[in-house]
């Protein structure tokens, strides 16, 4: 299907919106300027294709930046969040169905014994944090290159996701004093793990198990072993971050696949089905140091908010064997046809089930970290995404996001998303 590129009524609200939004959106990535380009308004969507202003379809893989697992409007969530919505959208007080969701959660993740919900990664992030300096004495924490941890003022230093689309190492406003506690070190430099933490006593290790916001960078052998053995010997505490791929890459996050128990977890997209909501926990002993059991404060007026847990509840229950062998199955074929597509090319796809990038590189210079992403050819990736729009494909508009595969994409959409590739391939060559 063609998709005009001059698109009247999104022109129009991009103007509108310039006028009362930063940059005419209300977070960074989704004005698409790092592929040149105007953003998208969207109309509606529906299981894996979205629809904008003008009436044009594209078969999405931005899914809403993942939480949408089972792809757009799946009528059982629905269902879920109108049921929750009909008995009163929030009451400031505690229900039964979040303790039904930190059940199901605790069946999934062993490691997290207790959680407490707020409504953003950048809130979760921010709490386990300030849990884990609480819990160890310390101050100093140990982040990656090219790590996306949420906007919280003290990982803001060398972060990916939007601040590596846009090019900025931070951001102003950024105080030296939020920053000079946060130790950075090369992703999947086991050297520089190992001599960051015989230098510095470090209250944790912060870490996307597979880093999805610098592109997918999986880890190599062991590293993830490391961090578990480099925390316990610092007397630090391990702190993945599984906002991206908890619950997508496995009934089990990333933390099952590697075999390797964090002290904490970061949760959020999948676990608020596509409403605002995330979490973090760990076991008991830690998570009661948190405020009213405990002295460590943390607070949010709609956290646990009945629709986003009844969302996400939904949104797990749905994720059986089956779904994650679909998951898998539709990741592959879409892995594997793009680099067919892709030729000669100089380019690389990466993918783990749920997830994948294709990186504007050679085979012969495989990302395993931030510089790796950074030297791919963003130019050239972004001409491809303005060929994949037109042709009616919605891919993330950065070299530096993931792709997120769902359950609702068919062989058909594969098909249809591999035919507009190998024609875009060949257009910007």
């Amino acid at each position: 299907m063609g998709v005009s590129l001059t698109d009247s009524k999104s022109s129009e609200l991009y103007a509108r919106a310039l006028r009362r939004l930063p940059g005419g959106v209300n977070s960074p990535v989704r004005a698409m300027r790092a592929i040149g380009r105007d953003p998208l308004f969207i109309d509606r969507a529906e299981g894996a294709e979205i629809i904008d202003v003008d009436g044009n379809h594209y078969v999405d893989y931005v899914c809403s930046w993942g939480p949408l697992i089972h792809g757009h409007a799946h009528p059982l969530i629905l269902d879920a969040v109108q049921g929750a919505a009909r008995r009163g959208t929030t009451f400031g007080a505690p229900t039964a169905a979040e303790v039904d969701l930190a059940d199901e959660v605790h069946r999934r993740l062993p490691s997290v014994e207790m959680l407490r919900m707020t409504s953003s990664g950048t809130e979760a992030s921010m709490s386990a944090i300030r849990l884990a300096r609480a819990a160890t004495g310390r101050e100093k924490l140990l982040k990656f290159s090219g790590a996306y941890h949420g906007h919280v003022d003290g990982l803001l230093a060398q972060g990916g996701s939007g601040l590596a689309t846009a090019g900025l190492p931070a951001s102003p406003g950024v105080t030296a004093a939020a920053t000079a506690a946060t130790v950075i070190v090369p992703w999947n430099d086991g050297e520089a793990v190992v001599a960051a933490c015989a230098e510095h006593e470090l209250a944790a290790i912060l870490a996307e198990p597979i880093p999805a916001n610098m592109g997918l960078v999986p880890p190599l052998e062991g590293f993830l072993e490391l961090l578990r053995n480099q925390a316990d010997a610092n007397g630090a505490l391990l702190v993945l971050d599984e906002v991206i791929t908890g619950f997508r890459v496995g009934r089990g996050g990333a933390q099952e696949r590697a075999g390797v128990t964090p002290d904490l977890t970061v949760m959020g997209k999948i676990i608020g089905g596509g409403l605002p909501a995330a979490a973090f926990g760990g076991a008991r002993a830690l998570m009661e140091r948190v405020a009213p059991e405990g002295d460590v404060y943390q607070a949010g007026t709609l956290s646990g908010n009945p629709l986003a847990v009844a969302a996400g509840l939904q949104t797990l229950r749905m994720l059986d064997e089956q779904a994650y062998l679909r998951l898998a199955a539709t990741t592959d074929a879409l892995a594997t046809g793009l680099a067919a597509a892709a030729a000669s090319r100089p380019v690389q796809v990466v993918a783990v089930p749920g997830l994948l990038t294709v990186f504007f590189t050679g085979a012969d210079e495989p990302v395993t970290d931030y510089a790796g992403a950074q030297a791919c050819d963003a130019e050239a990736y972004g001409a491809w995404c303005r060929a994949l729009l037109a042709r009616g494909v919605y891919p993330p508009p950065s070299q530096f996001e993931a792709w997120f595969p769902s359950t609702a994409h068919t062989g058909e959409h594969v098909e249809r998303t591999l035919e507009a590739a190998a024609a875009a391939f060949a257009e910007i060559a």
